[in-house]
């Protein structure tokens, strides 16, 4: 702690990103990251803008990204927003959305980060229990608040809540944003954002850091009512002017023109998310449905942290929470057909 330090900064609780370790032959299947790399037009686009203009300034309102996203999702440019991850999206959310002095509900167990934005902005908050099925149930959001935010699917359980049950949240909370934040939706659900033109309380957000393999890139977008997005572009305009730089506006222009490759990765990894359901169930874990690129687990009969620590020293590394009501569950990151062997084999081990 330091004398130089602004007040507020001593009491805030920062956000815990998931271990990106510097081992060598790592089997990583702790941070969601897709196991197969962007498409090689985007890697295309990227190449064509090493050049001399990156001496200039990326056009700072990505037009050209908003037009695709637009185009992509049957919305108009004026209804989306582009930023440096969904991360940063989601703080000019919470900036310009959310401080209305009621409290701000989101699940239990859910994206660690929503609790950390409402320190930072002063932002009264009230984790709603999900039920005993891990599940979001709607009745529980039917009061008064000041706003709603959850994933879906959530995270890190990987349940999905259906559109109708959306639907109903948002017909129960008229007045109040009602956020979806959608960075698994492309590996099992159907997105809310043909909901926006319906309902103006609606903002739906996204990453390109999961479906479209560009975690490196950091990439985010939210749809919704434009005078939503006319917030959040006024928060961002206050905060930085380029928040995407030229690589990234052309690889993500690119990654959202290749459909082709986009859903053939999705369903490479859907298929492959369920067979290591049926691999972990054989091995005795009790597996969540999940909708996502990860899987929820635990073992009746075995400790979640000594087993992570096992895997751990066998080079597979995945993601364990401390959090009471999930301390004995592992989330694990679906991986390539290579991944996933390594994971059963060291599974294995440590259960024999």
């Amino acid at each position: 702690m330091s004398k130089f330090w602004s007040p507020f900064v001593k009491d805030l609780v920062p956000y815990v990103p998931g271990e990106q370790p510097k081992m060598s032959r790592l089997v990583k299947l702790n941070t969601n990251e897709n196991p197969y790399g962007p498409s090689p037009k985007v890697l295309e686009a990227i190449r064509a803008e090493l050049g001399d203009d990156l001496r200039l300034y990326p056009d700072p309102n990505g037009e050209r990204l908003k037009q695709t996203v637009a185009d992509y999702y049957g919305v108009q440019p004026a209804q989306v927003f582009v930023g440096n991850g969904s991360d940063e999206v989601l703080a000019h959310v919470f900036h310009a959305l959310f401080q209305h002095g009621q409290p701000l509900l989101f699940p239990d167990i859910s994206y660690s980060f929503y609790p950390v934005y409402c320190g930072l902005y002063g932002i009264p908050f009230e984790a709603v229990p999900l039920d005993a099925q891990f599940r979001i149930a709607v009745a529980d959001y039917a009061r008064p608040n000041g706003g709603i935010i959850f994933p879906n699917p959530n995270a890190p359980t990987g349940c999905l809540l259906p559109l109708a049950a959306i639907r109903q949240l948002l017909e129960d909370n008229g007045d109040s944003v009602v956020v979806v934040d959608e960075a698994y939706i492309d590996f099992g659900g159907e997105s809310a954002i043909s909901l926006v033109d319906e309902y103006p309380n609606l903002l739906v957000t996204q990453t390109l850091s999961k479906s479209r393999s560009l975690a490196g890139l950091r990439v985010g977008l939210a749809v919704g009512n434009a005078e939503l997005i006319e917030a959040l572009e006024r928060v961002k305009n206050s905060f930085n002017s380029y928040p995407l730089d030229r690589l990234a506006l052309a690889g993500a222009v690119a990654a959202f023109e290749d459909q082709d490759y986009f859903e053939q990765t999705c369903q490479t990894v859907v298929a492959s998310r369920e067979q290591l359901v049926v691999d972990l169930q054989d091995l005795g874990f009790e597996v969540l449905p999940s909708a996502a690129n990860f899987v929820f687990a635990r073992h009746p009969q075995r400790d979640a942290a000594e087993l992570a620590a096992g895997l751990r020293e066998r080079g597979v590394i995945v993601r364990h929470f401390k959090q009471e009501r999930i301390s004995q569950f592992l989330r694990i990151t679906v991986g390539d057909a290579e991944q996933n062997m390594a994971l059963q084999e060291a599974l294995g081990e440590l259960l024999a």
